[in-house]
């Protein structure tokens, strides 16, 4: 039966064209964003999963930047344990030589105090983003190593420990050492550290004296004369006079003579123990500041110790610096385990990340030979079905012919 009220077939053929539109839509769609799924329209589940994927790639990104820089502050404290044992190493050689008895023993130790001085430096320059690991001052940090996702969806983030190793020979600490005053000097501080203004004509009053914890040998008295130091380290024999202040005021003088400032007289007064008296007779103002290191209690601690200007002196030392060396030999082991473990879960992070990209791309990405194929299939079905709506759409009029 034909109709004129209800065309059967230009309904079908109109379904068929959307249908066709609606698929090239599509189509069209993939080929210019490249996906699949891009949208939640589209696949709200797989739409979902990759979106909680990139957000953890995202996370991993950081990871990885963290990895990064947790790798570059552990080579940092490596690089500072191996230079300390090579500079103990040299110091070796010279307590070596220092246990024989025709060797200049203070041009041995003159050297050995340089290689100490260059070990605190190195120590002491060891950080990264202001992190050192090797001075002492950071028992511990955590590195960030992975974010982790449970079945339930729960993220959690994991660490590497790194621990610090103390290579310090010693740190400043509160000691009543200097009493300082007198003559044209503005004072400032005192205790375990002052600051004087010595201007030329004037003088100034130094005086030593007994700390109010005890002194211990390798203590460190150090006097910043202009742009000048003179400096005195405590010994056990110092300590066994009974006087170590005189001792100490005494070794500084000879320190601060030796240093040639013009103009510049130092007189020590033993009728007033440890007192030094500094005259300025230049032309130019001064400043004088001084500053009490101890020994500390450090992983080199015992390099203050170290003295072969004596043959007992020199004994003691070799005993003492294998101890020293095999300190820093097992900080740089540990650094460098810590920095391997740190390498490998950065190229573990990456892979990963890697991984979940090409899963991510797996799920959303659309397969463009098979989408170009689609698009040309799906163009010649459009063809066919506006054909076929026009066909269609013209079966009414083959009624008029009835009327004739």
């Amino acid at each position: 039966m034909s109709s004129i009220l209800t065309n059967n077939g230009a309904m079908v053929a109109l379904q068929t064209l959307k249908s066709v539109n609606s698929s090239l839509s599509d189509t069209t769609s993939a080929i210019s964003t490249g996906k699949k799924v891009a949208n939640a329209k589209q696949n709200a589940a797989v739409w979902a999963i990759s979106k909680t994927m990139e957000s953890d790639v995202n996370g991993f990104k950081s990871v990885k930047e963290s990895l990064s820089l947790g790798e570059s502050t552990v080579a940092v404290a490596r690089n500072a344990t191996e230079t300390v044992t090579d500079l103990l190493g040299q110091m070796k050689e010279r307590i070596v030589a220092a246990q024989g008895d025709n060797v200049d023993r203070t041009k041995l130790q003159a050297e050995v105090s340089d290689l100490r001085d260059q070990i605190g430096s190195v120590v002491g320059a060891a950080q990264f983003n202001g992190l050192n690991l090797v001075d002492g001052s950071t028992a511990s940090t955590d590195v960030l190593a992975s974010l982790d996702r449970d079945n339930a969806g729960n993220v959690t983030a994991s660490s590497i420990t790194v621990n610090g190793q103390d290579l310090s020979s010693g740190g400043y600490t509160a000691n009543d050492v200097f009493a300082a005053g007198g003559g044209g000097a503005t004072v400032s501080g005192n205790g375990d550290t002052f600051t004087n203004s010595l201007d030329a004509g004037n003088n100034d009053t130094i005086t030593i004296q007994d700390g109010a914890t005890p002194w211990a040998a390798g203590d460190k008295i150090t006097l910043n004369i202009g742009d000048q130091q003179a400096s005195y380290t405590v010994t056990t024999a110092d300590l066994a006079s009974g006087t170590p202040a005189d001792v100490v005021a005494v070794g500084l003088k000879n320190a601060i003579d030796n240093l040639g400032i013009a103009g510049m007289t130092v007189d020590y007064d033993s009728g007033t123990p440890g007192q030094l008296d500094i005259t300025n007779g230049g032309t130019t103002d001064m400043t004088i500041s001084g500053q009490f290191k101890n020994a500390g209690s450090g992983g080199l601690a015992d390099l203050a110790n170290i003295d072969v200007s004596t043959s007992g002196g020199a004994t003691a030392a070799l005993a003492s610096i294998e101890g020293l060396i095999t300190t820093s030999i097992d900080a740089a082991a540990a650094f460098g385990t810590v920095e391997s473990r740190i390498s490998t879960q950065s190229d573990f992070v990456g892979k990963l990340s890697d991984s979940l990209t090409s899963g991510i791309g797996g799920m959303v990405d659309a397969d463009m030979e098979e989408t170009s194929a689609r698009l040309q299939a799906l163009q010649v079905q459009q063809q066919l079905a506006t054909q076929s709506l026009s066909i269609a759409n013209q079966a009414p009029q083959q009624l008029l012919s009835l009327f004739r």
